[in-house]
């Protein structure tokens, strides 16, 4: 297997999510997030490798990728995205490292670029699963992880993936925290953005 693998892309979907009333109140302007999402050939499919290599490049290359197709499903410059996810399905001849190998060691570099910025680590998940399984997208704020009201997450699914031998990967962004949040904590006009935490 080559190091240098490029993703084998099957289908990419943009998923946004407007929520305009929450328990009968107006929510002006309404919170938004949208979710980016690649379906992908998984070249490591139904055997061991050890060096997973090709797929941890993979990740670098859909990490900008998927970044910018969210924040451009906003319609916001990426310096404005308030918080950040990632999360990865493997098909069932796949294995939970392969999605470990694609969203951990290159893939939030390119994420951050995107944004401008990014001190706080990357809200990430992983599962196996088949067609039509929901991707939990957990989500936290970009700069600091402290701020209670961007604890949030967004689920998708699509109808067709993963298959057997695919991954389903997946970058969210917000241009809010939760409607209506109100659980105290670091607000995030008090952000610091130093060390990812406060």
């Amino acid at each position: 297997m080559t190091a240098t693998g490029k993703a084998k892309i099957r289908k990419l979907v943009t998923f946004v999510e407007e929520t305009r009333s929450e328990m009968g109140r107006a929510i002006d302007p309404p919170t938004r997030r949208a979710a980016a999402v690649a379906v992908i050939e998984n070249p490591c499919a139904g055997k061991f490798v050890e060096d997973l290599s090709e797929l941890i490049n993979i990740g670098e290359e859909l990490g900008g990728l998927l970044t910018e197709r969210a924040v451009a499903a906003l319609g916001i410059s990426g310096t404005s995205v308030e918080s950040y996810g990632k999360a990865a399905a493997v098909g069932e001849n796949g294995e939970l490292e392969h999605a470990a190998a694609i969203l951990h060691p290159k893939l939030g570099a390119p994420v951050r670029k995107a944004l401008g910025k990014g001190a706080a680590l990357i809200p990430s998940s992983k599962k196996r699963g088949g067609l039509g399984v929901a991707l939990d997208i957990p989500l936290g704020h970009k700069d600091a992880a402290f701020v209670r009201s961007h604890f949030d997450g967004m689920e998708v699914r699509i109808n067709d993936a993963p298959r057997a031998n695919e991954i389903m990967v997946a970058v969210a962004v917000t241009d809010s925290g939760r409607p209506l949040a109100r659980v105290g904590g670091l607000k995030k006009e008090e952000i610091k953005g130093e060390d990812g935490l406060r």
